[in-house]
């Protein structure tokens, strides 16, 4: 078959209209505020809060340090229940603050941690479950709130893959004690870097503020051992200007979805993941997994042969967080989540990948599907 002539890669960030991000630009000389809670730090916390539908809500300069953050600010202790298939900011983020994680398996269907399995690894050692809303797919939530009450739990839901997601008309992040949105450049919403906490109780918020500014509280007293975790304006200005963008992103995204099922779904030894019931998704991501023995090919061997027609994937994720090589954690018992991650892969998706495009990366897999 003819090889396409641009190259096609797994995301590409969006970015809107330079003009429009230049009156921020403006804004900021203008204030010569560019960090420390400026006045587009502020505006923006609010803004991204009610589209999020969200009671409560703190910026952060990045995902991993509003999760590492989260973690502190719950005072943790000892075990962590969690799952293994997620990125490594999810597992690094606990073992740093001192916890053990415990790795739960996984669910076929949704990727996400299988709610069934968590009671049995309960120790009177464990803290809390962190549970990741994979690929932007709601977690059980009702199973994790129910165990959680039981045994005393706190829970965090790493929602990095999440913005926008609502479930039963709610925003995904009002479930739990903390939800972790990532705001990094690859993500359907982004602030250049960026992450929020959303939280329960309103409370909280003084100790985040302290937390991500080296535990300051005013001029003469640090009240705690802090980071430096602070959103700027720059930041905060992208946005802004990203929340006018947001929905058409998703939507560009469902039809980008759609168009990749309707030339996909008779394809043998590729199974797509479907649209969970109740649940408004914001299409993050295209995963597939991959039969070797009805399709023909090995997920490896796909990924390497699609490159050759400039088309290019990502395993993810693979390895597991339990398998890197700076842990050494038991995954002997992780058996659908180590046949998840052996035959993953995330198709292109981003809202400037055309329709064409997706008809040439679907025929290039059914071709060599054929072949």
């Amino acid at each position: 078959m003819e090889i396409n002539s641009h190259k096609i890669t797994v995301t590409k960030p969006f970015l809107p209209p330079k003009e429009e991000f230049n009156k921020y630009t403006d804004i900021i000389w203008e204030s010569k505020w560019l960090t420390n809670n400026g006045p587009l730090h502020d505006e923006f916390e609010e803004k991204v809060s009610n589209y999020l539908k969200i009671g409560n809500a703190c910026l952060f300069s990045n995902g991993h340090l509003a999760l590492d953050i989260a973690i502190k600010a719950l005072e943790l202790k000892g075990e962590v229940i969690t799952t293994p298939f997620t990125f490594a900011s999810t597992t690094h983020a606990i073992t740093m603050n001192g916890l053990t994680p415990i790795f739960c398996d996984i669910e076929l269907e949704t990727f996400n941690i299988d709610a069934n399995k968590i009671t049995d690894l309960i120790t009177d050692k464990t803290s809390a479950i962190l549970a990741v809303h994979v690929f932007g797919n709601p977690c059980n939530i009702i199973k994790i709130e129910q165990i959680a009450n039981e045994y005393n739990l706190k829970v965090i839901y790493d929602a990095a893959h999440a913005f926008g997601v609502e479930l039963y008309g709610n925003g995904i992040g009002n479930y739990g004690d903390f939800s972790m949105f990532s705001l990094h450049a690859t993500k359907v919403f982004h602030s250049i870097e960026g992450g929020i906490l959303s939280f329960k109780e309103s409370e909280l918020k003084p100790i985040l503020s302290k937390y991500k500014n080296f535990g300051i509280a005013d001029e003469e007293n640090v009240e705690l051992v802090g980071l430096n975790a602070k959103m700027n304006e720059f930041q905060a200005a992208m946005g802004l200007l990203n929340l006018k963008y947001i929905e058409e992103q998703i939507e560009k995204r469902k039809k980008i979805t759609n168009k990749y099922r309707e030339l996909l779904n008779d394809v043998e030894g590729i199974r797509l993941v479907e649209d969970m019931e109740n649940v408004k998704h914001n299409y993050s991501y295209f995963p597939v997994t991959i039969d070797e023995k009805k399709f023909g090919l090995n997920r490896d061997k796909l990924y390497e042969r699609l490159k050759e027609f400039n088309i290019f994937t990502r395993k993810y994720f693979y390895p597991l967080t339990s398998d890197f090589k700076c842990y050494n954690f038991d995954s002997r018992n992780l058996i659908n989540a180590k046949l998840v991650s052996d035959n993953i892969l995330t198709l292109p998706i981003y809202s400037e990948l055309t329709l064409d495009d997706v008809e040439y990366i679907s025929d290039i897999i059914y071709h060599l599907y054929s072949n």
